[in-house]
């Protein structure tokens, strides 16, 4: 049976956001699927392999670098952009080198979405423009990972990253630019 709509797999934990995607996107003409983890993205795109998909990098079992690697794997032409929250650029930037069209941080929408598929799609893979973050915001992000480990206790996360608490509370409150 020949599809008439572009397919699109959106791997996101978050159920709210996630149904919102998956309405905005359908009702722009796309078929789409929701899955809440790496394990049900897989399974799905075994059994039918999207055209495009949606990966949050952070999902409850997985890495959402395993899930763009896996589908990669599974066809190498599924056009894949990832989404991070803060504290994951440089985590985004690994997915494009593993295959993924682009990646956009959150918060986003469908319309921003389906913009990077169409740059990703139009460019050519050296033609991505992938720019490497500073040491500086590397940092921050790590930092900002740790704190939201630690559900938001600095003491705790201060401990984490051997750093004394004060010192953490300045850093955090430096936030890099993006590059």
């Amino acid at each position: 049976m020949a599809r008439t709509f572009p397919t699109i797999l959106v791997v996101e934990d978050d159920d709210v956001f996630r149904g919102v995607l998956v309405r905005a996107l359908t009702a722009r003409g796309y078929d789409v699927e929701g899955a809440a983890d790496a394990a049900t993205a897989i399974a799905r795109a075994t059994d039918d392999s999207p055209e495009m998909a949606v990966v949050d990098l952070r999902l409850p079992d997985a890495s959402g670098l395993d899930v763009v690697r896996e589908l990669k794997r599974i066809d190498p032409a599924t056009a894949i952009v990832v989404l991070t929250g803060y504290g994951s650029i440089a985590t985004a930037l690994e997915a494009v080198r593993l295959g993924a069209t682009h990646y956009l941080t959150k918060p986003t929408d469908a319309d921003r979405i389906l913009a990077a598929f169409e740059r990703g799609l139009l460019a050519r893979p050296r033609e991505l423009a992938i720019e490497t973050p500073s040491l500086a915001r590397v940092e921050w992000e790590h930092m900002q990972r740790v704190l939201v480990d630690c559900d938001g206790n600095v003491s705790e996360a201060a401990r984490v990253l051997g750093m004394h608490r004060r010192s953490l509370q300045r850093k955090l409150a430096k936030r890099p630019s993006n590059s």
